[in-house]
């Protein structure tokens, strides 16, 4: 080898090593953002509440089991029972064989006996109790599977495309899938539409026949402003958390999948909510999210909607438990596709003007339209243009009831099919 080839070699052999270190150095540097890269299960999402808008996102759409995650669905299927007057907070739910024979985490609860709504709750966002999942979803329905099949419906119709719901625990099956996405979306539905109901994540004990239980999610003790909402553990998900955080008027929804142990999870949590609370825009009155048509149903609804700036009125909150009450037979829930009525409260020719309409109604009515998305619907009548006001997803039932209602608040009102 003469000295110009000698040369050659060894300026590519220098090359070589400054890619490799360079390359090196890129993953280390990737490694300490994404501390769970490198492991196929983890996901994350971060958005701001405010304004929909993504501020992180990593393997968002990719699926993943979202074990106790699930939890979040069962629970708005449980607040729209609370929502329509099937259930109160005292109702008393019975637990089957089936659902006493639930693997841990669990209250430890036998076949014959009783527990009341109230405690349900706080039994789920807690201690995560898989025995109480399907007490709720027997209760509601004629069996945990045909609870699933609703679960997997009202998901579809909040625009979670990638998740199918077989149980109302997530325990373990390999078809039960979701995506970082999805769960954001559920995550912020359900503190939307329920904002009362929603605050029971925030529990960070609870106590049950002489047992006091302690939140899984240690955001909640430890990480300024988080106010929920839901931890989840398989082996196969790894570990999964949701969580919403609010600082001032700046407030931000996360979700973190795959995590290799709950430490690390949580420190990946804190380490994306801290950057994102400081990219977060200062909103007073965040807006509701949009209602969206449903896509089980053979004829969707076509509707030009936007959301609007409301703040919701308080009505009466989870109290202590009391004593029992007999129970309260739940009745049948109809089929989620009579939910496409709206109940329309004006109708105006500036989008404006139905939107501040909406804020108006909402502010003295909320305890009747807790749930129900508010939207704008454009039509065209004779070449002009109107923009009409209303409140979704109802049974026929459920709207001429509310409209009966606002209209003893001096409100006028309509019930108009979806359609």
């Amino acid at each position: 080898m003469d000295t110009s080839q000698r040369y050659r070699f060894q300026r590519k052999s220098i090359s070589v090593r400054i890619i490799c270190l360079l390359g090196f150095a890129a993953l280390i540097h990737l490694g300490s953002v994404h501390p769970s890269v490198g492991q196929s299960k983890y996901a994350a999402m971060i958005i701001d509440h405010n304004t929909g808008r993504t501020l992180h996102a990593y393997n968002a759409d990719a699926p993943r089991f979202p074990a106790s995650l699930t939890k979040i669905m069962t629970l708005y299927l449980m607040f729209e029972a609370l929502r329509d007057g099937h259930w109160t907070p005292d109702t008393v739910l019975t637990v089957t064989t089936f659902a006493a024979k639930q693997p841990p985490s669990s209250l430890g609860l036998k076949a014959g006996q009783k527990i009341r709504v109230r405690d349900a709750i706080k039994a789920l966002v807690t201690k995560s109790a898989n025995d109480v999942a399907v007490t709720i979803a027997e209760n509601l329905a004629k069996s945990e599977a045909e609870f699933a099949k609703r679960m997997t419906f009202r998901a579809r119709q909040m625009g979670m495309a990638s998740t199918t719901f077989l149980n109302a625990s997530g325990l373990p099956n390999s078809k039960q899938v979701t995506t970082a996405r999805d769960m954001v979306i559920l995550s912020r539905r359900i503190m939307t539409d329920f904002p009362v109901y929603y605050r029971a994540f925030n529990t960070r004990y609870f106590s049950y026949n002489g047992r006091r239980y302690k939140n899984h999610n240690k955001l909640l003790f430890n990480f300024n402003g988080t106010e929920g909402i839901k931890t989840g553990y398989t082996r196969a998900s790894g570990f999964n958390l949701s969580a919403s955080v609010k600082r001032g008027h700046k407030h931000v929804i996360g979700v973190v999948m795959g995590g290799k142990t709950a430490k690390r999870r949580d420190q990946q949590m804190r380490k994306l909510m801290s950057a994102a609370i400081k990219k977060a825009r200062s909103v007073k009155h965040p807006p509701l999210p949009v209602a969206r048509s449903p896509r089980l149903i053979k004829k969707p609804t076509r509707v030009a909607a936007s959301s609007y700036v409301v703040k919701p009125s308080a009505i009466r909150e989870l109290r202590p438990s009391q004593p029992p009450v007999a129970k309260v037979k739940a009745p049948a829930r109809p089929n989620a596709a009579q939910y496409q009525y709206h109940v329309q409260v004006g109708a105006y020719r500036n989008p404006e003007e139905a939107r501040r309409r909406l804020e108006t109604v909402h502010s003295k009515a909320a305890q009747y339209l807790q749930g129900h998305p508010a939207i704008t619907k454009q039509v065209t009548v004779k070449s002009k243009r109107y923009f009409r006001a209303r409140f979704a997803e109802f049974s026929k039932a459920g709207a001429l009831s509310t409209c009966e209602k606002l209209k003893k608040l001096s409100f006028d009102c309509l019930v108009m099919s979806a359609n």
